[in-house]
């Protein structure tokens, strides 16, 4: 036996690990991703579509940024969210879908996150991460629904559902606020910015991450209200497109989405010089189906817009980089909003109580963030509009634009009110949902119509906003004008007014 002197075996070793870490790339020697409380960067856009990145083949769009979280990370090329803002920020944050949340609209109060569910941000908070929100809420204005009182102890937001936007009750952003320098609430007062909005998000978020940095681990939340209409877009970027397709609102909307690009390509820039790029996970998700986006006829061959219980109503670009240890590559498997919350909470390491296993509906994410041949058993998941007139009864309203989705099968009622007309379709093989295939397969029909039934009955219990009652006056502006000085105007007024808005109560 040949023996080795302790000085030449430390260098043999070192060798092996080195040529090791060589042959498999960014697989990670330690594989478990449990625990390991990665910094969390989770940037949410508002009104993008999953085709509206170049990379998932938009003909017009130019994403190089977003192109290289896609390259660089891991994709769920099958993930979902809900058909609209508000739910999806409910249940991205909660684990659970939006009913069960009191989230039945984007607006009237229905936008209020209940107040016995428990945040993603409490979570992360609780096991000591520094926790940070920019730019769009969209949960509840009125104090107690706040975010600094749902884990988040930076907030940067604006008011109501966008910058601008003001309806009865209490969802409303500060007075005369446009995409362009707004009024921001600030860790409990106004600051006047300058710059585009998007651009002060980001830097506010990267100003915070370079003063927490290195302290504790961190969650910031960048949730960017762009490219969300109306389409206001500084003008060098609405430049960047002009000419290149007729339509002006488009070329508005390209405009924006560039600059979310830019302000990500920001982000991984001050993460590598700060040298935290190898330990921070970077997650970047769209909120609904493409809105302004489909003025430049691509949607990435899908049938349905954002508002629609159709797959392009509901897919969601999610693509995940932390360098170093996650390997790249496509997940096809049936995933979504709901499955972030117990991620997030697993790799942070936080324990999952008895209240937050009896509310967490999704699944962790983190076998497949390890290994794409994962197991991954078929799931269930369910989608609906809401969006009922206020006061009505939800059930007037049951099939209207309602969903059951299985790895294989998706079950669609569009446009029927209270009696179903539902449509099959294997989108397996027909991802454009082109042919109704219901009569061919009544033993589906029959076991996803009676999931949904089922379902319906389950959430019902879960809608405690349905007859709540707004403030007269939309708390942000309340604020605003507290701090400094004067009053709501006349078009104010009648916006606020439940008897004069055309939106009614």
């Amino acid at each position: 036996m040949v023996r080795i002197l302790p000085h030449l075996y430390a260098r043999i070793c070192q060798a092996v690990v080195l040529i090791g870490a060589w042959l498999v790339g960014s697989i990670p020697v330690e594989a478990a991703l449990a625990g390991r409380r990665p910094n969390i960067v989770l940037v949410l856009t508002d009104d993008q579509g999953y085709g509206d990145l170049s990379c998932h083949g938009n003909p017009l769009l130019r994403t190089p940024h977003l192109d290289r979280l896609h390259d660089e990370g891991v994709r769920f090329t099958d993930f979902h969210v809900s058909p609209t803002c508000s739910p999806t920020r409910s249940a991205l944050l909660t684990g659970r879908h939006e009913f069960r949340n009191g989230v039945t609209h984007t607006i009237l109060e229905r936008e209020r996150l209940t107040l016995q569910a428990v945040t993603l941000a409490q979570v992360l908070q609780s096991v000591g991460y520094a926790t940070g929100i920019f730019g769009k809420w969209h949960l509840g204005d009125e104090t107690e629904y706040q975010p600094d009182r749902r884990g988040f102890e930076e907030v940067f937001i604006h008011g109501g559902g966008g910058i601008g936007q003001t309806y009865p009750g209490s969802c409303g952003d500060a007075p005369g606020n446009t995409y362009f320098n707004p009024a921001i609430w600030h860790n409990g007062s106004f600051v006047k910015t300058r710059g585009y909005c998007t651009d002060v998000f980001f830097g506010q978020a990267l100003t915070w991450i370079e003063a927490v940095q290195g302290r504790r681990p961190f969650f910031a939340y960048i949730a960017c209200n762009a490219p969300h209409a109306p389409l206001q877009v500084r003008p060098e970027d609405e430049a960047r497109y002009a000419g290149k397709i007729a339509n002006t609102n488009a070329v508005k909307f390209l405009g924006m989405v560039a600059n979310i690009d830019d302000n990500v390509g920001r982000l991984l820039e001050r993460l590598a010089i700060l040298g935290r790029d190898r330990d921070t996970l970077v997650i970047f998700l769209t909120d609904n189906g493409a809105d302004g986006g489909i003025l430049t006829g691509y949607n990435a061959g899908m049938r349905g817009k954002k508002g629609t219980a159709y797959l392009g109503g509901t897919r969601a670009a999610s693509l995940w980089r932390w360098p170093g240890t996650l390997v790249p590559g496509a997940r096809s498997n049936l995933t979504a909003h709901l499955d972030v919350f117990p991620t997030l909470a697993e790799l942070a390491g936080a324990s999952s109580t008895p209240a937050i296993r009896a509310q967490v509906e999704g699944r962790s994410l983190v076998p497949l963030l390890e290994s794409g041949s994962a197991p991954w058993p078929d799931r269930t998941l369910f989608t609906h509009l809401g969006r009922w007139a206020k006061g009505a009864d939800p059930a007037t309203t049951k099939y209207r634009m309602a969903a059951v989705r299985t790895p294989r099968w998706h079950l669609v009622s569009a446009d029927a009110t209270n009696t179903p007309r539902w449509q099959l379709f294997d989108v397996s093989g027909d991802p454009g949902e082109t042919t109704d295939v219901a009569a061919a397969n009544p033993d589906v029909m029959r076991e996803l119509t009676q999931a949904f039934e089922a379902w319906w009955v389950s959430v019902q219990s879960g809608l405690v906003n349905e007859t709540v009652r707004g403030p007269q006056l939309n708390p942000f502006k309340e604020r605003y004008w507290r701090q400094f000085g004067g009053g709501p105007t006349e078009q104010e007024k009648r916006l606020m007014d439940p008897e004069l808005s055309p939106v009614g109560r």
